[in-house]
């Protein structure tokens, strides 16, 4: 069995309303420091295969159908075992 670790970030194009909150959040409690913040998401996912070459391709369709706005966000992924 496979796992996809499967990391979703807006593009550095895209204004981040949500990330620019926790940064102005952050300065309002004394972490000046930030100088910028982009929020992003984290999946993880058991695949029932261990054939590598189809688990890549079944992931990246994941990501590109529903997992990503590919449009607003990019998306890296990983697979283990």
């Amino acid at each position: 069995m496979l796992k996809a670790k499967v990391y979703v970030t807006i593009k550095q194009s895209v204004l981040d309303p949500q990330g620019v909150a926790v940064q102005g959040a952050l300065h309002s409690i004394g972490y000046k420091e930030v100088e910028s913040l982009r929020i992003g998401k984290y999946m993880e996912l058991e695949l029932g295969t261990d054939n590598r070459e189809e688990a890549e391709q079944r992931v990246k369709e994941m990501c590109e159908k529903l997992l990503a706005n590919t449009v607003v966000e990019n998306y890296r992924y990983e697979l283990e075992g």
